[in-house]
């Protein structure tokens, strides 16, 4: 599940990377090598993409020499790609391969402690398991990915699956604490995005530990199914900057795999780290969220609800995976377009 509590970082479960946060804030500095929002990319490679179709490609990633590579399904489409200047890779399955195995894995699968994403790099769903799956269920989990064929891989994580909860800073409710994700507004109306783990929790949110200085509002919240909330501003003495730390946030975009990004909470503050999947599916306790980013960074309860980034582009707010800081482990986060969209606001 998400990353829980703050009072229960203890617990060895699938919580939520939630409820934990600062509202107001800790400094975050940019070194020259995390500056830029994404890595640069011939102009045309998404006409590429568009034009040969899920058919015939299969996703892009960015390999270690910082290109952007469109993976194809024949050479004729790999020399298409490669007289256009662009980076090519000949893989055996398509996205509409790739997309089968997932949407059969979402009918099919269900199992708190499973997650599965798409890894381009590498041409196949990654399907990953936590200590908790074990048993029958671990054996009915091995006999679906075989049925799925090559296109699937098995993973045993180390740590148990749980959910999060801050742009970096603590929020609390009367009994929890998260993490800001983006300020955002519509018009001149201000508002605050974090996870939906954290929204379904309380009505009321808080910029300080002591519950003395009130944040705002929940006017939406939506967990499971996705996980992102939109807290309303009611406190007009509460500065509410677009920024993340000192970086200025401007639009927000979707990564790709092998793209380097950084996180901010209010339990572990700045960590950096890669994206490795694309529409992650993950079986929580409370429930499954799908459509997520998986990426290789920690985090730990409280960080919950905080914002994933790069640059000045907004990707995500942190929703849950396992491990933490001190021996790494793996995030998901809520693609952060889909609660814009879903709300009508814009980060700024």
């Amino acid at each position: 599940m998400p990353f829980g509590t703050v009072q229960k970082r203890q617990r060895r479960t699938l919580t939520i990377l939630a409820l934990t946060g600062l509202a107001g804030g800790g400094i975050l500095v940019l070194s020259p090598a995390w500056a830029s929002s994404e890595p640069d990319e011939p102009l045309n490679i998404t006409t590429l993409q568009d034009r040969l179709g899920d058919e015939r490609t299969a996703g892009t990633f960015i390999d270690a020499r910082g290109r952007t590579v469109l993976t194809v399904t024949d050479s004729a489409a790999a020399q298409q790609v490669t007289k256009s200047g662009s980076a090519a890779k000949v893989v055996a399955h398509s996205a509409a391969d790739l997309d089968h195995v997932t949407q059969t894995l979402n009918r099919t699968t269900s199992t708190p402690g499973t997650s599965w994403a798409t890894d381009p790099s590498i041409n196949q769903v990654v399907v990953t398991y936590d200590p908790s799956v074990e048993g029958t269920a671990l054996a009915r989990l091995r006999q679906q990915v075989t049925s799925l064929g090559s296109a699937v891989r098995l993973e045993r994580s180390s740590g148990v699956l749980r959910p999060t909860i801050v742009g970096g800073d603590a929020i609390y409710s009367s009994s929890n604490r998260c993490s800001l994700g983006f300020n955002v507004r519509k018009g001149s109306t201000y508002y605050v995005l974090t996870a939906g783990h954290c929204g379904n929790v309380a009505s009321t949110w808080y910029a300080d530990s002591r519950r003395s200085k009130v944040l705002g509002t929940r006017v939406g919240s939506s967990f499971p199914g996705n996980d992102y909330a939109l807290i309303k501003y009611t406190n007009s003495r509460l500065a509410h900057h677009g920024r993340v730390g000192l970086s200025d946030i401007y639009t927000a975009g979707t990564p790709k795999v092998g793209q380097a990004v950084i996180r901010r909470g209010s339990t572990t503050t700045v960590h950096k780290g890669k994206v490795t999947g694309l529409n992650a599916t993950v079986n929580y306790p409370q429930g499954r969220v799908s459509g997520l980013i998986r990426t290789s960074i920690c985090a730990e309860p409280g960080d919950s609800g905080g914002p994933l980034f790069g640059g000045t582009v907004a990707y995500g707010l942190t929703s849950g995976g396992n491990g933490n800081c001190r021996t790494g482990g793996i995030t998901f986060f809520q693609p952060v377009t889909e609660a814009l969209s879903a709300y009508g606001v814009k980060v700024f």
